[in-house]
């Protein structure tokens, strides 16, 4: 099992691939972790992390990328509406029920 901290170091590698405009690859967070490419392509949460942000890249300038994402946090927020909906149905019969 990957220990928290070389998943950290990981995920901040892949960002700061991303921001400086830079591809992410296992070779690059190799590079930038000092990881070997090996332990990388091995070990499966570190290389979901990197092929997660790979496809984040690669999706985050297409129309179809940005549609997918929109209609992602669209279900989010619904289903946080929801939640919230029925947060405030409980609040007002424990309100009801005191007086």
């Amino acid at each position: 099992m990957t220990n928290t901290s070389t998943l950290n170091t990981v995920e901040r590698a892949c960002a700061d691939l991303l921001r400086n405009g830079q591809a992410v690859t296992f070779t690059a967070v190799a590079a930038h972790t000092g990881l070997g490419r090996t332990t990388l392509y091995r070990d499966p949460m570190i290389r979901a992390i990197i092929e997660e942000n790979r496809h984040r890249a690669a999706a985050s300038g297409t129309l179809t990328g940005l549609t997918d994402e929109i209609a992602t946090l669209r279900a989010a927020l619904d289903t946080l509406a929801t939640s919230v909906r029925r947060h405030e149905e409980q609040l007002r019969k424990l309100t009801t029920r005191k007086s």
